[in-house]
């Protein structure tokens, strides 16, 4: 009901779309346009940059999936966060993840915008930005069945264009493509060989793939949403292997065997390189085409993303509560609005100032992902314990626990060094960890005299209001 204080989301998503949107958040236009820089500074050894960050990722998951099938909750880690660690950090990592995302809405309404532009110049960019966000926010405050059929078809369209992609690649590799002459394995060894710019660069490399693959996460968010948690959090976590082994290791090591990683055509765009090589016409518009649709889908996801964890830290009394109120459709369209406009905001502040406010602004969130994972390793190990001591019957288990979340704690703390050690990133490292000094700060204080005694760890996602009202 409409204005309801006690707020039962829609159960509408279903399995194709669940598994769609697992696959939308890991392929983004990162991959078809930001791989080129990758390549140009690393060298064919940047598919190792990507089978280790991939590495890292599908770890990452694996602790998420066991904590998602356990209670699956709208509020994914960041209500674990609340429960294993303290509502301090679930206050923190919520309020840093939804601003990722809201900022995320200005970056690819202004991208999409300028593809916008090029097709119909007549046609001012700011329109474009205006246009999208306006269509992608109806689309969500329509209901969540209709977000999730967009992503599914936003979703569908970049899994063909980069399976056809794959499927060429694969028979030009092996001489089977008519008018493409098998490279053999000389892009590979010759120009310099695996790592022409030395090993130090696949780590270089590694801390600015790893961000292509935040995104992920999203899956056990609209688990939540679906018409069986976690049965549909077990097949997005355990798919993600698959998906990132072929869909970036894979296509990425076609790229660098078939085209020399110092091509010029490669830092620009190394997918549409690849497909002047094949010999298809109009292989740029073909690309704007699938890039369009990467920034569709991350602006719909991002949206949808954003307002579902205000809703979370509005059930929990981290947030207004007139964002925990549903709408007769299902969704929290206070929620939605709040994200949107503030989206808009950016959006504005890119064209304003693009070089100054809007830059600092994505610096903020450069890190987020790290952190992001951290506090869902840090989560995994408490609640896991917790967990077994109750006798949960945990469906999706950890590899190797606890050595193994360790190790990716180790890994995680490892790229944060070196995003202060490496000149190109340490501004957004420094701006982040200030952002997140500020908000841990404000968690802290606003929960300064709860008591963390993790009774809530089995916690209901129907329950949560609940508890939340009786902590305040």
């Amino acid at each position: 009901m409409s204005g309801t204080t006690d707020p039962q989301l829609q159960h509408t998503l279903k399995k194709r779309h669940l598994s769609m949107i697992a696959i939308a958040g890991v392929i983004g236009a990162g991959l078809f346009v930001g791989s080129g820089a990758a390549i140009r500074e690393t060298g064919p050894g940047v598919v190792f940059a990507y089978a280790l960050a991939g590495l890292v990722v599908i770890l990452v998951m694996r602790m998420l999936g066991e904590m998602s099938t356990a209670n699956p909750d709208t509020g994914s880690f960041s209500a674990y966060a609340d429960r294993s660690i303290g509502p301090w950090a679930g206050f923190s990592i919520g309020w840093l993840y939804a601003w990722f995302w809201i900022l995320v809405l200005g970056i690819e309404a202004t991208a999409g915008a300028l593809i916008m532009n090029r097709w119909i110049p007549e046609v001012p960019q700011w329109s474009w930005a205006l246009i999208m966000m306006i269509a992608l926010t109806l689309t969500n405050i329509a209901s969540v069945k209709s977000f999730g059929e967009f992503e599914f078809w936003f979703a569908l369209i970049k899994v063909v264009a980069i399976s056809i992609f794959i499927v060429l690649g694969i028979l030009a590799i092996f001489g089977f493509l008519p008018g493409v002459e098998a490279p053999g394995l000389t892009n590979l060894t010759g120009h310099g060989g695996l790592f022409p710019n030395g090993a130090g660069a696949v780590f270089a490399a590694i801390l600015v793939v790893v961000f292509s693959f935040f995104g992920a996460e999203i899956a056990t968010i609209a688990a939540g949403e679906s018409e069986n948690p976690a049965a549909a959090v077990r097949s997005a976590v355990r798919s993600v292997v698959w998906r990132i082994l072929i869909f970036y290791i894979g296509s990425i090591a076609i790229v660098v065997t078939l085209i020399p990683w110092n091509d010029a055509s490669v830092a620009l765009s190394p997918y549409v390189a690849v497909m002047d090589s094949f010999g298809i016409p109009a292989a740029g518009n073909i690309m704007d085409v699938v890039v369009l649709t990467s920034v569709l889908s991350c602006l719909n996801a991002g949206l949808y993303t954003a307002s579902r964890m205000i809703f979370s830290l509005s059930r929990r009394g981290d947030a207004p509560s007139v964002f925990m109120k549903i709408s007769g459709s299902g969704v929290p369209r206070a929620a939605i609005l709040v994200s949107t406009v503030v989206g808009f905001l950016t959006v504005v502040l890119n064209y304003l100032y693009p070089d100054t406010v809007f830059l600092f602004l994505v610096n903020s969130s450069g890190a987020i992902a790290l952190f992001v994972w951290l506090t869902i390793c840090a989560s995994q190990l408490r609640m896991r314990r917790r967990l077994e001591a109750e006798g949960k019957d945990l469906k999706l288990k950890m590899w190797l626990f606890p050595y193994l979340t360790w190790c990716t704690i180790a890994a995680i703390v490892i790229l944060c060094v070196g995003m202060l050690v490496i000149p190109d990133t340490r501004s957004q490292m420094y701006v982040s960890l200030a952002l997140a000094g500020v908000v841990v700060g404000i968690g802290i204080y606003r929960h300064r005299n709860d008591a963390n005694t993790g009774e809530s760890d089995t916690t209901t996602d129907s329950e949560a209001a609940m508890i939340d009202s009786d902590r305040r």
